[in-house]
């Protein structure tokens, strides 16, 4: 079995980190699919590759604490990265 290239929950942390420029896709993925009201069992089986039939649980927390995250990257996180940006330019 190979290991998942995400984690349970993303950092928690007031900064941008690697992990999060490296889900960034991920996390707009899951905003738009719950700005379009999708079934978070559909999201996260699609997304993470979890079956939550099986593991009903920890399919949520991955779903729920990823979507909050993604949350926090549109309000905070995106400065973090636009201050990256305009320091290489």
């Amino acid at each position: 079995m190979t290991q998942p290239t995400f984690l349970e929950t993303p950092p928690s942390t007031d900064a941008v980190t690697a992990y999060d420029e490296s889900h960034l896709v991920t996390y707009i993925r899951l905003l738009d699919a719950a700005a379009e009201g999708a079934d978070w069992r559909e999201v996260v089986s699609v997304l993470f590759g979890l079956d939550p039939a099986l593991h009903e649980a920890r399919s949520r927390l991955v779903y729920d604490s990823h979507l909050a995250r993604a949350r926090w990257m549109t309000e905070h996180g995106y400065r973090q990265l636009a201050a990256r940006g305009r320091q290489q330019v």
